[in-house]
């Protein structure tokens, strides 16, 4: 569906800042009476649980550091 393993998606807080408002606006709708809004964005919380923290793994880090150079300094 979408690729969980982007950078993007691997500090925790922005997984737990997703999941806080898909939830909580679920739970909005839900207060509202939509019952049809709340079932999907509450199933995209339940989404983003299982995607983003119950089988959650890193993607690998593509950016240049100098770890990644030899230890005799040659690139």
């Amino acid at each position: 569906m979408f690729d969980t393993t982007h950078p993007w998606f691997r500090p925790l807080w922005v997984r737990i800042v997703l999941l806080a408002v898909t939830a909580g606006w679920g739970l909005v709708e839900l207060s509202a009476g939509n019952a049809g809004w709340a079932l999907l964005f509450l199933a995209l919380a339940a989404w983003v649980t299982w995607a983003l923290f119950v089988t959650y793994t890193p993607g690998t880090d593509t950016t240049d550091t100098p770890d990644d150079h030899d230890k005799d300094g040659e690139t």
